[in-house]
C-alpha cells in the first residue's frame, strides 16, 4: 500500500505542473482536430489505449508487461512519424500560424473566395457540371491521393477550364488547399446515408459522402439545372445564393455555422 501511495505522489501538482498540462492539452487538442474524422483518428486511440495499460502496469509494478510496452514505445515512436507524416504536417502549419498571420490569410482567402464565385457563376451559365472541395481543419491529403497533381494558383480561369467538356480532368473534383487547387479529376465517397431526394446525382452523393467524413466545403454545379449546391457536415442546401456561398467560402459566416436544409437524413 506504500509503494501504491508513494507512485501517487506525482498528482500534487505545483505552478509549473499547470503550466505543462495547459500546453499539452492545447497540443493535443489541435493534433485531434487534424486527426477529427480521419482514419489516423482510429490508430490514435489504440495508441491512447496503450499508452493507459502502461500507465496501470507502472502504477501496479507489473514488470512484464511495462518492459514489453517501454519497447514497443520505443520503436513505435518511429513507426509513428511514418503513419502520421501527413496529419503532422498540416498540424505544425496551423500550430505556425499566429494571430497577426491571420489578417493576411483573411485578405487572400476573400481573393480565393472571389475566384471559385466567379468560376461557379460562369459554370453554372454554361450548364457545366463540376465539383469543387475546399479544405478547411481536415486535411483531404487520402482523397489528393486518386486524382492528378496541379498545384496551380486558384483563379477562375483554370478551374473553368479544368471541367470543360471532354478535357483529360473534367470528370471528378478538384480539391483546394489555401490558395492552391491540389488535386484535379479526385474520386470523392459517395454518401452512405438515405438520400430522400432521388433527383440527386453521382456529384451531389459524392459531395455529401466527402461532407460526411471531413469538414470540406464542397460546391456542386447541377449540369442538368445549372444549380449550385453547397454541401456541408452531411447536408446539402441546393440552389446557393451567390452572396450566401462567398460569406461561407471567406470565412464571414463560420462553415460550422451555416444553417442548411437536411436533404440527406442519417441512417
Amino acid at each position: 500500500m506504500s509503494r501504491i501511495w508513494e507512485q501517487l505522489q506525482f498528482l500534487k501538482p505545483g505552478w509549473t505542473d499547470l503550466v505543462e498540462i495547459l500546453v499539452v492539452a492545447f497540443l493535443l487538442y489541435r493534433l485531434l482536430l487534424v486527426l477529427h474524422r480521419t482514419r489516423a483518428m482510429q490508430i490514435l486511440l489504440g495508441v491512447v489505449l496503450l499508452g493507459l495499460f502502461y500507465g496501470l502496469s507502472r502504477l501496479l509494478d507489473l514488470i512484464l508487461i511495462r518492459t514489453i510496452l517501454e519497447k514497443f514505445f520505443q520503436y513505435g515512436a518511429i513507426a509513428a512519424l511514418v503513419v502520421f507524416q501527413p496529419e503532422l504536417r498540416a498540424g505544425l502549419a496551423r500550430l505556425g500560424r499566429s494571430r497577426m498571420m491571420r489578417v493576411f490569410q483573411r485578405l487572400e482567402g476573400s481573393r480565393v473566395a472571389d475566384e471559385i464565385l466567379e468560376a461557379v457563376q460562369r459554370l453554372s451559365r454554361a450548364r457545366i457540371g463540376a465539383i469543387i472541395a475546399v479544405e478547411q481543419d481536415v486535411g483531404l491529403d487520402e482523397y489528393a491521393e486518386t486524382g492528378s497533381a496541379v498545384d496551380a494558383r486558384v483563379s477562375a480561369d483554370m478551374i473553368t477550364t479544368i471541367f470543360t467538356p471532354y478535357s483529360p480532368l473534367h470528370d471528378g473534383a478538384i480539391l483546394i488547399s489555401g490558395d492552391v487547387i491540389r488535386t484535379a479529376g479526385a474520386i470523392l465517397p459517395l454518401t452512405q446515408s438515405s438520400v430522400s431526394d432521388r433527383s440527386l446525382g453521382t456529384r451531389h452523393r459524392a459531395a455529401l459522402g466527402l461532407s460526411e467524413e471531413t469538414d470540406a466545403v464542397v460546391i456542386v454545379v447541377s449540369e442538368e439545372t445549372a444549380q449550385v449546391s453547397l454541401a456541408l457536415g452531411g447536408r446539402l442546401e441546393r440552389d446557393v445564393d451567390p452572396d450566401r456561398l462567398r460569406k461561407v467560402l471567406a470565412g464571414v459566416v463560420p462553415a460550422s455555422e451555416a444553417p442548411l436544409s437536411p436533404v440527406a437524413a442519417k441512417s
